[in-house]
């Protein structure tokens, strides 16, 4: 009796220990996982920094169909103009000026501001020896007859005082759009500046580096009284330019005469 009544209450002890271990429902309750402590927590992702706008490029007027009014295009005279464009370059600017005061004929010369900034000597050799100047922008943008109207100002202004840094007395009385580029808004705003547009009737292409017969013959074939002839003593290799110049400046003295622009 004795053993059955202590194994009685032993019973009982272990039936209130496990109903005092439960929720009250009979089923154990599941452990939650514990949070990670704030120093366990993955760094902040770093906020995107703010891009700047690029305010988009203005689009560039469409050319006209046909040159705009108010171009020189003529010398007003039966004799014709040389014009050559793209220097100063210390490898043909010089003998281009030795053929032409060897021949005793003066032209014009439509200089490139970025090209006179790195050579201003030969630019007060252009003047001295009594030839002309033109303004043919600062580094020769064929599109900027196109661009807005502000920025084609402060490209003629910045190539005239370049010009006039060079050569303080100097007077710069035309313009020429590279290319042949024009716009009414490019000759506008080279009006503004005191200078006129100066285009060209005989252009033989020397750019293009035919050979000096070539240059000669078209030159020959395409020159009318009152002609502006299109050379180039700048922008790459005018060998062939100079070895035309001295027939070319015969044929047109002896057909047509030579003249100073007006």
């Amino acid at each position: 009796m004795r053993h059955r009544a202590l194994l009685t209450c032993l019973t009982g002890l272990v039936v209130l220990l496990v109903a005092g271990c439960g929720d009250g429902g009979g089923t154990p309750a599941a452990t939650a996982p514990s949070s990670p402590p704030p120093s366990a927590a993955l760094p902040p992702e770093p906020a995107p920094s703010p891009t700047r706008a690029v305010p988009p490029k203005p689009r560039l007027r469409p050319l006209p169909a046909k040159l705009p009014a108010g171009l020189v295009r003529t010398t007003g005279t039966a004799k014709v103009a040389l014009t050559f464009d793209d220097g100063p370059d210390p490898a043909w600017t010089p003998k281009v000026l030795d053929r032409l005061k060897a021949a005793k004929v003066t032209a014009t010369f439509c200089v490139v501001g970025t090209q006179v900034r790195k050579h201003p000597g030969l630019l007060r050799r252009i003047v001295r020896e009594g030839h002309q100047l033109c303004n043919h922008s600062w580094n020769h943008d064929l599109d900027l007859a196109r661009r807005p109207v502000a920025e084609i100002r402060a490209d003629l202004v910045r190539t005239n005082r370049e010009i006039r840094r060079a050569a303080p007395k100097a007077k710069v009385p035309f313009y020429r759009q590279p290319g042949g580029r024009w716009t009414a808004e490019v000759v506008k705003v080279a009006k503004q500046l005191d200078m006129r547009s100066l285009h060209w009737t005989v252009d033989p292409q020397d750019w293009a580096k035919p050979t000096a017969a070539t240059i000669e013959k078209r030159v020959k074939r395409s020159a009318r009284p009152g002609a502006v002839v299109l050379l180039h003593d700048g922008g790459g290799n005018r060998a062939a330019t100079l070895a035309a110049c001295a027939k070319v400046i015969a044929g047109l003295k002896r057909e047509h005469g030579i003249a100073r622009l007006t």
